[in-house]
């Protein structure tokens, strides 16, 4: 629709993040449950998700010209910064760079998790959901992807601890989306 229409302003007033091994099959609408590989990541600081679709155009110089002849994009950087909340078998590998938590002893209830000298690939599938009303649904996936930067973990007396992470995306090949969107949203309907 074009002009102004507070029909299609949006507010992800809720929602939630999932992992899943990279490349793990994502439902292909907005209704269909994610399956058992994908991993609710819970809680997510109240800054929510920040997404960031950066292009690269390196100018081609002239010397008849001050300004560039033309553009070539050479780089597309996709990324999805967000906080996670909780601290558990989940999101503690997943901001560390992957590994496992295991019992220290059988029936001990206590665990532990070790942090590699070296860092390993850990690659991972995201998907972002998330709700306006009861009419409007978005998913949002990753189908490959890596955590590329994490943020200081700040252990204070008076606040959350925050696992904050930059998940980067991957090209999976030439022909599979970078990600996909997925809406059900009367906005895009043909009019």
């Amino acid at each position: 629709m074009a002009g102004n229409s507070v029909k299609e302003i949006r507010v992800a007033g809720t929602g939630r993040i999932l992992v899943a091994p990279a490349e793990t099959a994502a439902p292909t609408d907005t209704t269909a449950a994610w399956g058992s590989a994908w991993k609710d990541l819970g809680y997510t600081s109240t800054d929510g998700i920040k997404l960031s679709k950066k292009d690269k155009l390196d100018p081609i110089d002239t010397w008849q010209s001050l300004s560039p002849a033309r553009f070539v994009l050479s780089d597309r950087d996709l990324t999805v910064k967000f906080q996670m909340m909780q601290l558990n078998e989940d999101t503690l590998p997943f901001f560390m760079g992957g590994g496992t938590i295991a019992e220290t002893a059988a029936s001990s209830g206590v665990y532990k998790y070790e942090v590699a000298t070296s860092p390993k690939i850990n690659e991972r599938a995201l998907g972002i959901e998330f709700t306006d009303g009861s009419a409007v649904t978005y998913r949002f996936v990753i189908p490959r992807g890596h955590v590329t930067d994490t943020e200081e973990l700040a252990l204070t007396r008076n606040a959350a601890i925050k696992l904050g992470v930059t998940f980067s995306a991957l090209a999976v090949d030439d022909t599979t989306p970078l990600a996909t969107f997925l809406m059900k949203d009367s906005a895009y309907a043909a009019g």
